[in-house]
């Protein structure tokens, strides 16, 4: 064990996290297979990933340098995905902190360092992206240090060594001059220098716990851990010690271990390492993997409860079933099942009726990620506005509170303040650098909700919003959900450029011509608070003049396409988003205009 090193690396979004892995793997001894062959950010592996440039889901990889073996666990950079950090994170002994040399320790940096100083890791710091032209390396070492004393860091944490880095152009050293580096020998040798060697209890007893999971069309189910105590082998009988309390004992087909992005067999795996078991079929993230004859099963896993919910149901719209290959409430039921067997963090439980069911998570992003990911393999569904969770506590009424950090131009400060203020925001701190305005807020997680589409569009899209969860408060009263009306389609049918052109008139348009529409859908965001509804389906009376076609296409605004984020930010309480793998459309609930009327 004294050369194994177990090491998590932790960093705000697009810090460069995934790209000074991928300098890692490249560089050292270790064999990428096909992986490797990928081009840049080959640990984001995951189409998701890619396209928005984030860590979502944890992966393992092991880096050869020498006799040297170092295990990396790449964790995701946003609370939102703090189920998946606090589990993982139990699996290193030290982890790396990539600060980004302009900017300097972001919001997210600080949920996932605040978890590994609880946990006692050793810390490295990597000051990356030095070849910026605007990095400013004294500023940001200073911000790193305020941030631990901050976290309460012990004096031994306090004391860390510090990396220089360029992840992009693969180099590392131990001053800021990008001149004098040439490779990421210098943070590998910090690593082997200061990670400490696993504490390997190999006499003890056999424990694992089992922290990720995975899936192999051969091997089938694969639990992912470390073991703790003990060792094992494959073909050996085991216990397995269920979240519940229950035993069970299985036959361990097979054993492996990370090398490089792939996996390995192994006869033999031994206190201190990373590894792969196969051959449990109803094996789940929290069980404990220990001796057959004498089992001990470890601490359970403690995730945060879930702040935010959401109502997923089967699709009802005109359209059903037009788009999407899996549109049924049992088809919709085994594929939330199945989620909950690898994401801890998420809770479902059945709603009103058999069609629907409540989806409670982390934040807006941690659900519509998976919303994405179900829309990706074919599922069509509807859901509802995201609320928060209250909980009652001593005959009081708490909901969840956030910290938010904003960063927009100076000339918007005041549009900022106003809107925090309307959504019963309180400002902490404010500064004000290079015409930069950065705030720091406490504010009701309901008033987030819609706050960063509308901060987006005052801004021109320059600002940047950041938000950590605080815990539950009081509820405030008053606080009422942003105001907006709609414009909703009078018929089914075509829309037309004609009807387009006088709609637009009201708002801002969702559709463009020659969309399929139906009755209820809501086609537009009227430019007054109440809802309108309008027909874009007119065409324009046919005569014998010979018009001029060019007349209605040039004064056509473009319909402003809403992402799944932004669709689900703008819709109220008599809202939802239809989603299909090849449309994301809003309605109402009630769909017929007449019969809306009635019941308001």
């Amino acid at each position: 064990m004294q050369n194994l090193r177990n090491i998590a690396i932790i960093a705000h979004v697009d810090h460069g996290k995934s790209t000074l892995v991928d300098a890692l793997l490249r560089q050292s001894e270790t064999d990428l297979g096909r992986l490797g062959e990928g081009g840049s950010m080959i640990m984001d592996f995951n189409e998701i990933e890619r396209e928005r440039g984030i860590t979502i889901f944890s992966k393992n990889a092991s880096v050869r340098y020498g006799e040297y073996k170092i295990n990396i666990i790449d964790t995701p950079g946003h609370a939102d995905f703090g189920g998946e950090v606090e589990r993982v994170l139990n699996m290193a002994d030290g982890s790396l902190l990539l600060v980004d040399a302009q900017e300097g320790p972001m919001p997210q940096t600080r949920f996932v360092l605040k978890k590994a100083l609880a946990m006692g890791h050793k810390i490295i710091v990597v000051i990356n992206k030095i070849d910026k032209a605007n990095a400013r390396v004294n500023y940001v070492v200073e911000k790193t240090i305020e941030l631990f004393i901050e976290l309460g860091a012990s004096n031994d944490q306090l004391n860390f060594p510090i990396v220089y880095a360029s992840g992009r152009l693969g180099k590392t050293g131990m001053a800021p001059e990008l001149e004098t580096m040439k490779d990421v020998k210098p943070l590998i040798e910090e690593i082997i220098k200061h990670i400490p060697v696993p504490k390997a209890e190999i006499n003890e007893t056999l424990q694992m716990m089992i922290v990720s999971l995975a899936y192999d069309n051969f091997k089938g189910k694969i639990g992912i851990g470390r073991v703790t105590a003990g060792k094992m082998k494959a073909g050996q009988m085991i216990s397995v010690v269920h979240r519940n309390g229950e035993i069970s004992k299985v036959k361990l087909t097979t054993l492996m271990v990370f090398s490089g992005l792939g996996k390995v067999e192994v006869p033999e795996l031994v206190a201190g390492d990373i590894g792969s078991i196969a051959g449990i079929d109803n094996i789940m993230i929290g069980d404990t993997i220990s001796d057959g004859e004498n089992p001990k099963g470890m601490k359970p896993i403690v995730i945060e409860k879930p702040t935010v919910k959401m109502i997923f149901g089967v699709n009802t719209s005109p359209f059903a079933g037009k788009e999407g290959e899996y549109c049924t409430s049992r088809n919709l039921k085994e594929r939330l099942e199945k989620e909950l067997d690898s994401d801890v963090a998420l809770l479902v439980q059945p709603g009103k009726s058999a069609d629907e069911f409540i989806v409670s998570g982390r934040g807006e992003l941690h659900l519509s990620i998976l919303i994405e990911k179900m829309r990706r393999e074919g599922y069509e569904l509807q859901v509802s506005r995201p609320e928060v969770i209250f909980t009652e506590e001593e005959g009081r009424t708490m909901e969840p509170f956030e910290d938010v950090w904003i960063e927009a131009p100076e000339k918007y400060s005041g549009m900022v303040i106003q809107k925090i203020s309307e959504r019963k925001g309180e400002m902490r701190n404010m500064s004000v650098d290079n015409g930069t305005v950065a705030f720091h807020f406490f504010i009701p997680t309901r008033g987030l909700i819609g706050f960063r589409n509308q901060l987006l569009i005052e801004t021109k899209g320059m600002g940047i919003v950041n938000s950590l969860s605080a815990g539950y408060f009081p509820k405030i009263q008053g606080l009422e959900s942003s105001p907006h009306g709609s414009l909703i389609a009078y018929e089914a049918g075509r829309s037309t450029a004609y009807a387009l052109l006088s709609s637009q008139e009201r708002g801002v348009m969702f559709i463009a011509p020659a969309e399929e529409i139906y009755e209820g859908q809501v086609v537009g965001q009227s430019a007054k608070a109440e809802d309108l509804v309008v027909n874009v389906c007119k065409a324009k009376q046919l005569t014998n003049f010979r018009a001029k076609t060019d007349a209605v296409t040039d004064d056509l605004v473009p319909a402003k396409k809403l992402t799944l984020e932004e669709a689900l930010e703008y819709i109220g309480d008599d809202e939802l988003v239809e989603v299909t793998p090849k449309s994301i459309r809003l309605r109402k609930r009630i769909l017929k205009n007449a019969l809306r009327k009635r019941i308001d």
